[in-house]
């Protein structure tokens, strides 16, 4: 296997994280980015799970000493995460159906069997979705690929394959994920992305021939299903959450809620709360993970959030069991019925609102860089 086909490791520690931050190499990442042996940071999961935030990532580079113009491709990528965001903030639940356009040449609402066994015949995609299932990482110009192969040329509507992406991938964030799946679908753009062999082979360092994709870009619009993408089945997606064990609340001390989104060992850490990693069941059956997502938040809690214990049940559940004064949580869309003191997510840039398109929000993000 070629080095760069190694599966990245995702370190817990989060002084390992940090120092993974201080690694980054902003200038290279702009040139490679597109490359899956290319410069990317491989900090995409401690970003979706609040561990870490984008400004702050920002922050880094610049106390670095790089200017923003000369790392504006790297800067655009961390803007594309808080504008996803965005869109979710403002759509909620719309982000679950088609953003701006119908999904055109649909047949199914489930995925290809091949995709999810890996037997596409396109090495470089069966190979990420093996890595996929190993180590629950896939380089975002092959989730492209894949989103395609799905959707435009395996004709399934968009929702369900992105579910079993978002199922399998460590930084899952469903508005990332949903919104970049429309976009390759044709549901969030005006129109649909597509890769041939020749693409593929460049980026991944391939020479592959001879597949379905071993044609010119203008065979694309009129193509039927291929033979290896027609046999589909639904999708069976499951969270195994662990058993409820013993916690102990101070009623005199404060509430701080952790969750899916929000592992930040920062929060809070120099004052006495009662800290709850809180594992909503109804979260996880409209949103399922895989066990090695589960196992990857819990291990990082155990290890970083101080005194940290785990409470299996909606949150109703838990203001219904204890007596607590005060409860603190940060603003995400899965957290719109708690109920307490919200607090703000650490943004990169003061702009707020939908956007129907990046380039529209990046313009009001690049105003504030002055240059």
């Amino acid at each position: 296997m070629e080095l760069f086909e190694k599966e990245p490791i995702f370190p817990t520690d989060y002084d390992e994280i940090l120092q993974r931050v201080r690694k980054i190499d902003p200038v290279g990442y702009g040139s490679s980015r597109n490359y899956i042996n290319g410069a990317v940071t491989y900090l995409s999961p401690y970003i979706s799970r609040g561990i870490i935030s984008t400004k702050f990532i920002f922050s880094e580079m610049i106390a670095r000493g790089y200017e923003p113009a000369r790392i504006q491709k790297f800067v655009q990528e961390l803007a594309w995460r808080d504008y996803w965001q965005q869109v979710w903030v403002a759509k909620e639940d719309g982000i679950n159906k088609d953003l701006k356009h119908e999904q055109k040449r649909v047949s199914n609402t489930a995925i290809s069997e091949a995709i999810v066994a890996a037997k596409t015949g396109v090495e470089a995609i069966d190979n990420a979705i093996n890595r996929l299932y190993s180590s629950g990482y896939m380089h975002n110009h092959v989730r492209m690929y894949v989103a395609a192969i799905a959707c435009n040329m395996g004709q399934s509507y968009w929702k369900g394959p992105a579910q079993w992406m978002y199922y399998h991938l460590l930084d899952a964030d469903w508005a990332s994920n949903a919104l970049s799946w429309q976009w390759v679908a044709g549901a969030n753009a005006n129109k649909k992305y597509v890769a041939n062999q020749e693409n593929i082979n460049r980026y991944c360092f391939k020479k592959k021939k001879n597949t379905f994709l071993d044609v010119p870009y203008d065979v694309f619009a009129d193509m039927q299903i291929p033979e290896v993408l027609k046999k589909t089945n639904p999708l069976v997606l499951k969270t195994a959450l662990p058993k409820q064990g013993n916690i102990k609340i101070d009623e005199t001390l404060p509430v701080c809620i952790y969750n899916f989104y929000n592992l930040d060992p920062i929060w809070k850490k120099d004052i006495s709360v009662n800290r709850i990693l809180l594992l909503e069941p109804s979260h996880f059956e409209q949103y399922p993970v895989s066990q090695k997502s589960i196992d990857f938040i819990i291990k990082f809690s155990e290890e970083n959030l101080n005194h940290i214990q785990i409470f299996i049940g909606e949150f109703s559940d838990f203001t219904n069991t204890y007596n607590i004064a005060d409860i603190y949580y940060k603003e995400h869309p899965l957290s719109n019925h708690y109920r307490g003191i919200e607090e703000s997510r650490e943004w990169m840039f003061e702009v707020e609102g939908y956007f129907p398109s990046y380039f529209s929000f990046w313009k009001k993000c690049r105003k504030q860089l002055k240059y």
